[in-house]
């Protein structure tokens, strides 16, 4: 899922890339987790540092095929696993020296344009938006969930203000035929009561969907949970987001353990924080002018960072309690 959208090229910008890596500093040495290798960008460029490893993840295939080009040049530094990045404590990590821990949340240029995905409302082809590893698609969810549930999904995934009209004409339509995605389009088209010819009308339905049918909520909330175990002492968690509901979720979770206490006091640890992150930048980096000139979909990306202050795992957080609503939507597709 790398986040370097380019409309009208094929060319890869790695988003934020030279701020990221001023932040992880991996010149200094260690490995480094991407979560989200995409095409390489973040990865290539820490390899580019002689005394770094790094360990990619990617839940869609495709990437393997990236993965496998530069396993080539860097057979003893290079890892890749075709994972989701909430599995993360599945991996054997207990030997390595994890400085820093990279998740962008963005997609690129060619899974938008790859029409087997189905991610873009201009292709006329079928439902999809797996990225990998999933277990239903967008098809499924649109002609088999109810009325209500396709509400909520356009509502809070999507912030969509039309969502209860469209659910209906939704569960209207698909009575009659099988709906696709040149169908949805068109009953979006419908349905919409206002007219944004800034944004196509489609575009928060197909958000709500994608992010429904690969549980994204629920996956970067185990994936930052997951990432602040394994992540060594002085080591760096960082987050590009490019949604308002992800960088909520992103905000929290590191706000609340940098501010409220969050490591027990009967640990073993005798002199210990009592929260496990310090942030040193509360607000987030945005791209540079520059960048966006370059890369327009960049102008959305948020990157957050924090700094873990000890080497403890076992840490309390209530940022699953806090989205709970969310993973209860996302829990609909258990039964698809």
């Amino acid at each position: 899922m790398d986040a370097t959208i380019v409309p009208k090229m094929q060319k890869h910008y790695p988003v934020l890339l030279k701020e990221i890596i001023s932040v992880i500093s991996p010149q200094h040495g260690g490995t480094f987790i991407d979560c989200t290798f995409g095409q390489g960008g973040y990865t290539k460029k820490i390899l580019d540092f002689n005394n770094t490893k790094v360990i990619a993840l990617d839940r869609d295939i495709e990437s393997e095929k990236i993965a496998n080009q530069l396993k080539e040049n860097f057979e003893d530094r290079f890892i890749f696993k075709n994972i989701k990045f909430s599995q993360l404590t599945n991996l054997k990590l207990k030997n390595e020296n994890i400085r820093g821990i990279i998740f962008d949340l963005g997609y690129s240029y060619t899974q938008i344009k790859d029409p087997q995905k189905g991610l873009s409302f201009d292709a006329n082809g079928k439902l999809n938006m797996q990225l990998g590893l999933n277990t239903f698609s967008a098809e499924d969810a649109i002609n088999k969930l109810d009325e209500k549930e396709l509400e909520k999904i356009f509502k809070f995934f999507g912030d969509e203000k039309e969502a209860k009209y469209i659910a209906r004409n939704i569960s209207k339509e698909r009575s009659k035929y099988k709906i696709d995605t040149k169908s949805l389009v068109e009953i979006i088209d419908k349905s919409k009561k206002r007219k944004n010819f800034k944004v196509h009308n489609a575009t928060k339905v197909f958000q709500a969907l994608r992010i429904f049918v690969n549980k994204e909520i629920s996956e970067l909330i185990f994936g930052l949970i997951n990432a602040a175990k394994v992540l060594k002492k002085g080591g760096i968690l960082g987050v590009v987001t490019f949604h308002s509901l992800e960088d909520k979720i992103v905000k929290y979770f590191f706000k609340s353990l940098s501010e409220n206490k969050s490591i027990s006091r009967y640990s073993p640890i005798l002199e210990q924080a009592d929260t496990l992150f310090n942030l040193t930048q509360k607000k987030p980096i945005i791209p540079s002018d520059y960048e966006v000139t370059k890369n327009p979909p960049s102008r959305s990306a948020k990157f957050r960072y924090a700094i873990k202050k000890t080497d403890f795992y076992n840490f309390d957080t209530d940022v699953e309690e806090q989205f709970r609503n969310y993973i209860e939507i996302e829990n609909y597709g258990d039964k698809l």
